[in-house]
């Protein structure tokens, strides 16, 4: 998780109030809030933000289970018109308030992610998994890419074959 202090969704909430019982945390991003994230991760629009998380634990160790959902309105690589898709994401994020280490081998350790003045900023973590459930090559619906051949050149390096061996 980016724990960068600023950014345009955040919901910073304190462990203490979390722990003991299973509890729910849901963020709702406002209109600004979405305008605000779109501009950041440089795409049209993002509406309907919301993530929703399960979270069990104690306040040294905390694991997050949920999902972020949205409407989000990508530019299609093949047409370059925009579209609107929806879009969800799983979260499952291991937290710890130290440097304790998951696993048991070298090849499984999994640093969890930090608990920082015994607070999990919710905002955040909705925020990035948005942004690591975008598709960086969005394709629109039905749109298909067609290789384009111009003249008798099968490939671009066709007029290599031309070239004498003895020549290279």
């Amino acid at each position: 998780m980016t724990h960068d202090p600023v950014g345009p969704l955040r919901r910073p909430t304190r462990v203490d109030r979390l722990v003991g019982r299973a509890a729910t945390v849901t963020v709702e991003a406002t209109p600004e809030e979405c305008v605000a994230l779109a501009k950041d991760f440089k795409i049209p629009a993002i509406r309907d933000l919301k993530g929703t998380f399960r979270v069990t634990g104690t306040l040294a160790r905390l694991n997050v289970v949920g999902s972020v959902e949205a409407v989000v309105t990508q530019v299609c690589t093949v047409t370059l018109e925009p579209f609107e898709a929806p879009l969800t994401s799983e979260i499952d994020v291991d937290f710890s308030d130290g440097a304790e280490s998951f696993g048991v081998g070298p090849d499984s350790i999994d640093v969890p992610d930090p608990i920082v003045n015994g607070q999990i900023d919710f905002g955040a973590l909705t925020a990035e998994s948005l942004a690591l459930g975008l598709d960086p090559f969005p394709r629109m619906p039905g749109a298909r890419f067609e290789t384009v051949t111009v003249g008798d050149d099968e490939s671009a390096f066709a007029v290599l074959k031309k070239i004498p061996a003895n020549d290279v």
